[in-house]
């Protein structure tokens, strides 16, 4: 193992630390934080920014990694030369999103409100981050130019699909932050055993 693999490696195994300590911490009474922003946004998904957060977590939500999916299918398709790195990302792409599949049973954790299904970390949110965290590498590995701008819009898709998801009702803050942790932790880990990261003339 490299020295960056290895840095990339502990990097994600702490951010994983990072996600079960939160789940554990927050699994029996919520933080003062998600119980203001629960009150904040009490009953909105009956109004009209409820109807637009559902609206964009239509989009900004489970089939984002189904989409991306086809994308390397359709890429590996016409570019046999890359296939061996799409198979890598969809590899990397399925871990992370099940995540939230694997946990949520584990943390048992209830929604804000009423709502089917369990709340800890947000499946919508792993949704976007793994997403963006994929098409993140998928850039950096063919389009270096375009990785920068990848960075961006994955960031504030996922940002805006956490905050779409707490505007709803149906998670708390710290359910999109673990989201985000599980995500990170997984795809870097998954990243540097499958040699998608260090990244090509990467300095770390």
């Amino acid at each position: 193992m490299t020295l960056q693999r290895g840095l990339y490696t502990l990097a994600g195994i702490l951010l994983l630390v990072g996600f079960v300590t939160l789940g554990l911490s927050v699994d029996e009474r919520p933080p003062p934080v998600d119980v203001a922003l629960a009150d904040a946004f009490r009953d909105q998904h009956t109004r009209p920014a409820g109807q637009v957060a559902g609206l964009v977590t239509h989009v900004l939500g489970p089939v984002l990694p189904f989409a991306l999916g086809a994308v390397l299918v359709v890429i590996a398709w016409r570019r046999r030369d890359l296939t061996v790195l799409c198979v890598k990302l969809a590899v990397v792409l399925l871990l992370c999103r099940l995540t939230s599949l694997i946990a949520k049973p584990a943390f048992y954790r209830e929604r804000p409100r009423e709502f089917p299904d369990l709340s800890y970390p947000s499946g919508h949110v792993v949704a976007v981050a793994c997403t963006g965290f994929v098409a993140v590498l998928l850039c950096a590995w063919t389009r270096p130019r375009l990785a920068r701008l990848a960075i961006t819009i994955a960031a504030a898709a996922t940002v805006l699909g956490a905050l779409c998801r707490i505007v709803l009702g149906v998670h708390w803050l710290t359910d999109t932050a673990g989201s985000v942790l599980a995500v990170g932790g997984v795809g870097l880990i998954s990243a540097a055993w499958l040699g998608l990261l260090p990244l090509p003339k990467d300095p770390a």
